[in-house]
């Protein structure tokens, strides 16, 4: 009874924006070579993809069909407003998903709007936009090409900072230290038989400089792979730093055995990240962390995180100063996802997932 209404209902409410949005692009791209067209194909390209992304969610929501996005992601430099008008341009007509989305526009006028006046036929209409609008095997091979090449340069790029952060920490703090109890053991050297009471003050000095260049060093050591997280393993680690937290959390965590050393050190600092969010900006009375070994839609093995806080929400992975960004970028390095549920008001609820496999034993 349901599909009486939506066949007729879509039929009529896409027809005239498919036919419009059609229009539209394809004199855009005619006026391309008198320069009018690089100034209004973008806007008419960005207008089809939400049409096309409405469909798709259409098909998912009416139909049970899954039809993922197949657009390029957009270059670091397009995405933080470098690129120019020619360049966003150009981008745009190089992406093959462009030129799919044009040529759904036809069928959807035709094989489509038949399709949705015949409710019994309004399956063949989702199967159709379907196979049009998803992406084909090359192009996920092109996304994910991108997406390495992405976080490959994140990884980078975080290689690079952590490096210069160690460095930075050597310099100021133990390095000096240690020059200066050099410096020092020189003079207790020449003043251990002319001065022997200075030199015992000296030599005072120099026992508590090393004690906290070796403090500097382990604090250093672990910023880079906490002890507690080699000691007892990632369960009793996470457990540690909730322990920490100004606030209460509530935490359950399931995870079998041990995992590598880099993936157990991407969740700990993931984790160590959202919780001091949800403490520093949250305003929470409580925070619960629950972390298990699961599968996820593909099958596949992974570590699966979340973090719920009932502060006042308004929490966004978006921006490259975002604390939430900088956990996403860590976890792409390991193909694992984020995905941010925070509404204004609260609360928050923040998820990934990590691939993982349990080490034997």
């Amino acid at each position: 009874m349901l599909a009486l209404v939506r066949g007729p209902a879509l039929a009529v409410v896409t027809l005239p924006l498919s036919i419009l949005l059609f229009t539209l692009c394809v004199v855009s791209i005619v006026l391309l070579p008198i320069g009018v067209g690089v100034f209004t194909t973008p806007p008419t390209q960005q207008a089809l993809r939400w049409y096309a992304d409405q469909r798709r969610r259409l098909v998912r929501d009416w139909g049970g069909l899954e039809v993922p996005r197949p657009y390029r992601p957009w270059p670091r430099e397009l995405r933080s407003g470098v690129v120019g008008q020619v360049e966003r341009c150009v981008l745009l007509l190089k992406d093959p998903a462009t030129w799919r989305d044009l040529a759904w526009l036809p069928a959807d006028m035709t094989a489509g709007f038949t399709t949705a006046l015949l409710p019994p036929l309004l399956p063949v209409n989702h199967r159709i936009t379907k196979a049009m609008l998803e992406p084909t095997r090359e192009m996920l091979l092109a996304q994910r090409v991108e997406q390495l090449y992405e976080t490959r340069h994140d990884a980078v790029d975080a290689s690079a900072a952590e490096l210069r952060r160690i460095e930075r920490d050597l310099h100021d703090g133990a390095q000096a230290r240690l020059v200066a109890m050099g410096m020092s053991l020189g003079t207790i050297e020449a003043l251990v038989e002319r001065d022997p009471a200075r030199a015992k003050k000296m030599i005072a000095q120099a026992r508590a400089n090393s004690a906290e260049a070796l403090t500097e060093l382990r604090d250093l050591v672990r910023g880079i792979h906490p002890p507690v997280l080699a000691e007892r393993g990632l369960p009793d680690a996470l457990r540690a730093l909730a322990l920490r937290m100004p606030v209460p959390v509530e935490d359950d965590i399931e995870l079998p055995g041990r995992f590598d050393e880099p993936v157990e050190t991407a969740v700990y600092f993931a984790v160590s990240e959202l919780l001091t969010n949800a403490a520093k900006h949250a305003d929470p009375k409580k925070v619960w962390l629950d972390v298990l070994f699961a599968a996820d839609v593909s099958g596949a093995s992974v570590i699966r995180v979340t973090v719920t806080d009932d502060g006042k929400g308004g929490a966004t992975s978006e921006g490259t100063g975002s604390g939430l960004g900088g956990v996403q970028r860590r976890l792409a390095q390991f193909d694992g996802v984020l995905a941010v549920s925070s509404p204004e008001g609260g609360p928050t609820m923040i998820t990934l997932e990590l691939p993982a496999t349990p080490l034997p034993g």
